[in-house]
């Protein structure tokens, strides 16, 4: 199934778990190389000593790589998330925000590697940062790339 932009980052605000966190998708490109995503320090998404809770961090970094390489891609690729991780690197309070990235470059190099058929597993990193711009978590991700059956070779 394929979105246009405009439409998935308006629907991003309804999806209950970035509604209940406070998630916000602030933009998504038409072309879906970039997005920014914030998340804003309240009630329901703090944690016991009054910071952004650690889930709701991460909970906004999730779906953006994967979404983008998909539509970028193409519907000729399996593209799924693999694993994640976060590293929690000081203490969020206020207004934090994520910019995600994806190059030309990025996206050739990950389609040069799977054109063989084999699965890729690429790795991406985003930062999320405070609005001084001082880094808040560091979150990795690593997706599984594959051409679909009937598109490998034989």
């Amino acid at each position: 199934m394929r979105i246009n932009a405009k439409l998935l980052r308006r629907g991003m605000g309804w999806w209950p778990p970035f509604l209940g966190a406070g998630i916000r998708v602030r933009s998504l490109a038409e072309d879906f190389r970039e997005a920014v995503v914030e998340l804003k320090l309240g009630r329901l998404n703090r944690n016991y000593v009054g910071t952004h809770f650690g889930g709701s961090l991460y909970a906004m970094t999730d779906p953006f790589f994967m979404i983008m390489l998909l539509h970028n891609l193409g519907g000729e690729y399996l593209v799924w998330d693999k694993s994640g991780s976060i590293e929690y690197v000081a203490p969020g309070r206020g207004t934090v925000h994520a910019h995600f990235h994806l190059t030309e470059e990025r996206i050739a190099e990950i389609r040069a590697q799977a054109a063989a058929g084999e699965k890729v597993l690429p790795e991406f990193v985003v930062d999320v940062k405070n609005e001084a711009g001082g880094i808040v978590a560091r979150v990795r991700k690593i997706l599984y790339v594959r051409l679909k059956p009937k598109n490998r070779q034989a």
